[in-house]
């Protein structure tokens, strides 16, 4: 059996390509895809070639957040041909230190489909045909729709980043940065109780989407820098800001605006980065780095499934596999895209 895939040789070099699929083994079932969206670090290494220190360095299938249906399930699985499932692209190895202390996040020897931190890299899902473990598919309700499926990953990283944030009930949040995660993140601090969600970015159709997901507020920093001006009188306004942009000046801002002994979470990645550290200290904050998720992959399921949280608003374009290339691009225009996703 073949499928055709999107694999990515450098960046900006994607190719549509054809692969033979393996028959699923015990325990593993035979997907076929339906929706894959395109992340930021999968953006990443198609503009850039990797973020970081994280480079791509051979040929990659990129994709790590997708569902598909069963098609054919190996020995001992339970999940039956038809069922729509959300893939759980984190494969912990659950035997190193890590995974022993119940940090399975932190796990030594972690396979995350699609990431080119190790060599070889581990494959991802933009794929037609996939074989994967069947404990890493996570059943959706009856009326989710396959493009929903898909948003299960990026809402596990904004559940994780709410679990290390302390309690969210009642509080003032910012969250900087509008694109996918961060509109994702107020969807998250509205679900945890937060008292008021400000929202910064520098395109209005991102603030747009974060009004729909929750925000009680936002403000286009580009034009209206002064409105955020406002909320650093008296050492600060926010209990709590999820820092979704990972850009200095909104970084630098967030800890103006923030109050003493306010935490800050730290959502998006990027290189080095100068930081105002005298106002860190000054102010006595907490800075909580967060990356990926666990457990938080079933709740994230079953709050899509539910539509407790709809993340239905963030998703902006649909393109078939063949024009993966298009895709890539639409994703890298913030003026027109949020979450765009490749359907099979």
């Amino acid at each position: 059996m073949q499928t055709r895939l999107a694999r990515l040789y450098q960046k900006g070099d994607l190719r549509l390509e054809t692969d033979s699929v393996p028959t699923p083994g015990p325990g593993e079932v035979l997907l076929k895809m339906a929706a894959a969206g395109i992340c930021g670090s999968d953006l990443h290494y198609y503009q850039d070639g990797g973020f970081g220190p994280v480079r791509v360095r051979e040929p990659i299938i990129p994709g790590h957040e997708a569902s598909g249906r069963v098609s054919q399930a190996g020995e001992g699985v339970d999940l039956k041909a038809g069922a729509l499932v959300a893939v759980n692209p984190s494969q912990p190895c659950g035997q190193c230190e890590y995974c022993a202390k119940g940090l399975p996040i932190h796990c030594l020897d972690m396979r995350f489909m699609g990431s080119a931190m190790r060599l070889p890299h581990e494959q991802g899902m933009f794929r037609e045909w996939l074989v994967v473990p069947a404990k890493q598919c996570f059943e959706v309700g009856a009326a989710t729709t396959p493009a929903e499926a898909a948003c299960s990953e990026p809402l596990s990283v904004c559940l994780h980043a709410a679990s290390r944030a302390g309690e969210i009930s009642g509080k003032r949040v910012l969250v900087t940065g509008a694109g996918p995660i961060g509109c994702l993140m107020v969807a998250a601090a509205r679900h945890h109780g937060a008292a008021e969600i400000v929202v910064t970015d520098l395109a209005d159709a991102a603030l747009e989407r974060a009004k729909a997901m929750g925000a009680s507020r936002t403000i286009n920093v580009s034009r209206d820098a002064a409105a955020l001006a406002q909320f650093e009188a008296g050492k600060g306004y926010f209990d709590l800001v999820f820092e979704c942009s990972a850009a200095a000046p909104a970084i630098r801002s967030a800890i103006a605006a923030i109050r003493p002994r306010g935490t800050i979470v730290q959502v998006g990645v990027t290189g080095e980065i100068p930081v105002p550290l005298n106002a860190i200290v000054g102010k006595e904050l907490h800075i909580h780095g967060t990356q990926r998720f666990h457990e938080e992959f079933a709740a994230a399921v079953e709050l899509i499934s539910s539509r407790e949280i709809d993340v239905r608003p963030i998703i902006s374009h649909s393109l078939p596999l063949e024009e993966a290339n298009a895709a890539f691009t639409l994703a890298g225009d913030r003026t027109a895209a949020c979450k765009v996703q490749l359907t099979f």
